[in-house]
């Protein structure tokens, strides 16, 4: 690899998993937040972050003037090198792409990729190259490749505690905002206020981002319906009757409540929240990367799920559900009966659950199931999706070609080709709408979460410039082929809760105790929270307040602490 240098190794290197939101609710991160919702997230939260989709503005922006600096000989060069006609020596770009073992997918070379190859890079005398990072296992990977020198150019993230920590570690260099201008005009002209808003960092210009409309109604919890219609129960709308349903499942000898073990992405408390949360503490508390495991939302979610585990309504084998294939296949052989995900037209779960089950029924579940209120308060995305930063050891000349090269990939033709493949082959436009070929098997076949992880790089979700069309586009893109009506139901669900997101406040300097204390502290907290669930109910009090000091002692005091002193200086953002 060409990245043999350090500014700063690493002597630790941290572990990354993607988590999910026991029971129900809006996922964060990518948390996917790829979680978010995780939130992938958007997240991300996602995270995971966030959305998975397809379909583009193809006819809603043809109007769109290409302006991209690299086909601007006109543009006013100022202490920039004008790089329109190529740059005179080769110059390598490395691309990071998310590799989610897609089965047949070379997520480094396929069709698209050397596409980009043919249609950027050859023009420009630039070669890309497209380096794989685990989506599980994302943070080890690209922590692994800093401190040996051979991280990509783009150092991502869905989360901006993760970001930061890449910059606290000396991983990300500054920016040149009209350097960014002056290479990427389409791409900054859309993002100006977005990076300035949300990009400086101790007062540096750190980092830049793909543009978010955000959407939630892509993580479902699906539900056994005929499960459900079995035990004679209706569609539960809060916890209480949830937890009913849980009841008569076990009666009835049927499976039970799933659940996945929250390893990160720690968004499993929003539905404890109440309209008494301050700022304040929403801004000590909220942390995809660290649990807060000693606030009262935390408790409050421990003590139900420790009763719903001791009454046999929750899966009995939780914590060994450390990833969604795990709960998946739970949900898929009848032993659970809800099953939370980020859902795409691709997805084979309910088809593989009909193998199994051939009268099996399945629906969205109402996302107030998973509150004791019925409020489903949710992670909430920040107006942008991905996080990025340059690396440090990335050079002026290849800096240059990464502001090119997402320049040419913002332009609405390359986009929409990146999204949808070559038009009239993979696909073609029903009432404006982009719609894929379902029996489509060329060599333009798109991965299975659409090439969004190649495209995520300059837009989250696909925007075609209209509500409507967008919803269209989604019901196309989202809904297995006969299942639109659990995206409409999704839809209606999330309608309702709208109002209920919460944006975390993002701090606008590091918190050096969150860096520092986060992989200790995800430990003590997977051990902590899975010993609180499995207890018997009389001895929760007292282990609850023991593992709280313990955690406070092992450095999350020092995070409370930090960000209260930061809150007090202003150093945030509300949103």
């Amino acid at each position: 690899m060409r990245k043999n240098h350090l500014k700063r190794g690493m002597a630790v290197l941290l572990s990354a998993a993607m988590a999910a939101t026991m029971l129900a609710g809006c996922g964060g991160g990518d948390a996917e937040t790829d979680a978010n919702a995780n939130n992938d997230n958007n997240a991300e939260a996602n995270n995971d972050n966030q959305a998975d989709n397809d379909a583009d503005a193809d006819a809603a922006n043809d109007d769109v003037e290409d302006t991209s600096a690299a086909d601007n000989a006109d543009a006013p060069a100022g202490d920039y090198t004008d790089y329109s006609a190529g740059f005179p020596e080769n110059v390598t770009i490395q691309i990071p792409v998310y590799d989610r073992a897609f089965e047949g997918w070379n997520v480094t070379d396929n069709y698209y990729t050397q596409w980009v190859q043919k249609e950027f890079g050859d023009k420009y005398n630039v070669t890309v190259e497209y380096v794989a990072i685990g989506r599980t296992t994302e943070v080890a990977d690209y922590m692994q490749m800093i401190a040996a020198g051979t991280a990509p150019d783009i150092i991502m993230h869905y989360d901006m505690p993760q970001a930061v920590n890449y910059y606290g570690e000396g991983a990300l260099q500054p920016l040149d905002l009209d350097e960014i201008a002056y290479y990427a005009p389409t791409y900054y002209s859309k993002l100006a206020d977005t990076i300035a808003t949300y990009g400086s960092l101790d007062g540096q210009n750190m980092f830049f981002f793909a543009e978010r409309n955000a959407i939630y109604y892509n993580w479902v919890t699906l539900i056994r319906q005929d499960w459900l219609d079995q035990v004679g129960a209706a569609m539960p709308t809060n916890l209480d009757e949830l937890e009913e349903v849980g009841r008569k499942w076990k009666e009835a000898g049927l499976g039970t409540l799933g659940a996945l073990l929250v390893q990160n992405s720690f968004t499993y408390m929003y539905p404890y929240f109440d309209d008494s949360i301050s700022t304040e503490d929403y801004a000590k508390y909220l942390d995809l990367n660290v649990a807060p495991f000693t606030w009262k939302p935390t408790e409050d979610y421990l003590r139900r799920l420790n009763a719903q585990y001791n009454e046999g309504i929750l899966d009995q084998n939780f914590y060994l559900k450390d990833e969604d294939a795990k709960w998946k296949a739970a949900f898929v052989a009848g032993e659970v009966g809800t099953y939370s995900f980020y859902i795409n037209s691709s997805t084979d779960v309910i088809t593989s659950l009909l193998a199994n089950d051939a009268n099996a029924k399945v629906s969205v579940m109402d996302t107030g199931a998973g509150s004791p209120s019925g409020k489903a308060y949710y992670y909430e995305y920040p107006p942008y999706g991905m996080i990025m930063g340059i690396n440090s050891t990335t050079s002026d000349e290849e800096r240059a070609a990464v502001w090119m090269f997402l320049d040419w990939m913002i332009q609405p033709e390359n986009l929409t080709f990146f999204q949808n493949g070559p038009e009239g082959e993979a696909y073609e436009l029903v009432d404006g709408v982009p719609t894929a070929k379902a029996d489509y098997e060329g060599e333009a076949k798109r991965s299975q979460n659409n090439n969004k992880d190649y495209w995520c790089l300059v837009q989250e979700v696909v925007d075609l410039g209209d509500e409507e069309l967008n919803y269209k586009a989604n019901l196309a893109t989202l809904a297995p082929a006969g299942y639109e009506d659990l995206i409409k139901a999704s839809y209606d669900y999330n309608v309702a809760q709208a109002d209920n997101g919460i944006v975390t406040p993002i701090f606008t300097k590091v918190i050096a105790a969150s860096s520092d204390n986060a992989e200790a502290l995800k430990a003590d907290w997977k051990e902590f929270y899975v010993d609180c669930i499995t207890c018997k109910p009389d001895e929760f009090d007292a282990k609850y307040a023991e593992h709280c000091q313990t955690y406070l002692d092992d450095g999350y005091q020092a995070i409370l602490d930090e960000k209260t002193a930061a809150f007090s200086a202003g150093d945030y953002i509300a949103n």
